[in-house]
């Protein structure tokens, strides 16, 4: 899937990104920020993990995601400001290109969260 401009535009100012995932014990979020996200060079979402823990043990079982975000300094559908639903599939990854692209930029980064993405709805 193409990511749209606006998603693209959002993911460069400054906001938070909510990420929603499903294991045994009910729903999980966790949260980063937009700057942190980056886009493979195939349209899939390369977020650095940090912790991610349980959302790392939940996606083991069901890979689908949740992401929200969103920027006040982005036009929206109605006004100022706009965000987006993502729906898709997720991986984390400890080796490989995807994983060394998060790592040379966050030091931290001890895993790569992998999202394809299936839809991405503007939802203001």
């Amino acid at each position: 899937m193409e990511i749209p401009e606006k998603l693209l535009e959002v993911m460069k100012r400054d906001g938070v990104v909510a990420i929603a995932t499903l294991g045994a014990n009910g729903p999980h979020m966790v949260n980063t920020w937009n700057s942190y996200l980056q886009v493979s060079d195939d349209g899939r979402l390369l977020i650095p993990a940090g912790y991610f823990h349980q959302t790392e043990a939940n996606i083991a079982v069901n890979n689908k995601v949740l992401v929200t975000l969103g920027s006040s300094k982005v036009q929206g559908l109605n006004g100022p400001g706009t965000g987006f639903l993502i729906r898709g599939t997720a991986a984390f990854v400890t080796t490989g290109p995807d994983f060394e692209a998060v790592k040379s930029r966050f030091a931290w980064a001890r895993a790569t969260l992998i999202i394809t993405i299936d839809s991405a709805t503007q939802t203001l």
